[in-house]
């Protein structure tokens, strides 16, 4: 079956995206790219180049769509690799990690080894607040972390308030008998506790930023 003109912009910018960025678009990233508002009327023409054998499209993980045609190569040059999607973290106040809302085997993210050439214990964390917006970090977007169990200052962390269980995402200061988790965001105040009562839990490495 032939493809509509819409079909057709839709398969040409994955392709062109997934090339140029070494990972595929987002739904909201097509539907900006070729017009459409809706994200329904995207996800309906994505259904129908699966149908025809265009592309792929796993639905267990962010940026699921994978080219049909040249697939071999594409994979070979692109070399995916997964991350487990762990949680999310609080950029504002601390919250607490729900566990078991989250399974690394089913949800994670792939990214191109181009961007992460060791991912040796790398891990993924969705952003919940505004507190680091400043950073270019926004409410929904999704961070890279190294697991670590030190910072240096100015380090961008996942810190864990052991007083409180909850977690936190903030820059790192230690100031001789207290840490500073600092905002990057002008409005809000810092977080200062005792260096006993926190503990990182990995470095920020990367940010994928979601378009609105």
């Amino acid at each position: 079956m032939a493809l509509s003109e819409r079909q057709g912009k839709i398969l040409s910018f994955v392709k062109t995206f997934t090339l140029d960025n070494g990972y595929p678009p987002t739904i909201r990233e097509i539907g900006k790219a070729v017009n459409i508002t809706s994200t329904s009327v995207v996800n309906y023409n994505l259904d129908a180049l699966q149908r025809e054998g265009f592309i792929y499209r796993d639905r267990t993980v962010s940026r699921g769509i994978r080219l049909v045609e040249g697939l071999e190569e594409l994979t070979g040059a692109i070399n995916l690799v997964k991350v487990p999607l762990l949680g999310r973290i609080a950029a504002g106040a601390p919250i607490e990690v729900p566990e078991g809302a989250y399974d690394s085997d089913i949800d994670t993210i792939e990214l191109s080894r181009d961007l992460l050439p060791d991912d040796d214990k790398i891990y993924a964390l969705k952003v919940q607040g505004t507190s680091m917006i400043d950073a270019l970090i926004n409410d929904g977007d999704i961070v890279i972390m190294r697991h670590a169990e030190d910072a240096n200052n100015g380090d961008m962390v996942a810190a864990w308030l052991t007083d409180q269980e909850e977690t936190t995402l903030k820059r790192f200061y230690h100031e001789g008998s207290r840490v500073r988790l600092q905002p990057e965001n002008q409005t809000m105040d810092p977080i200062y506790v005792e260096p006993d009562k926190v503990n990182i839990q990995g470095r920020v490495v990367a940010v994928i930023r979601q378009l609105n």
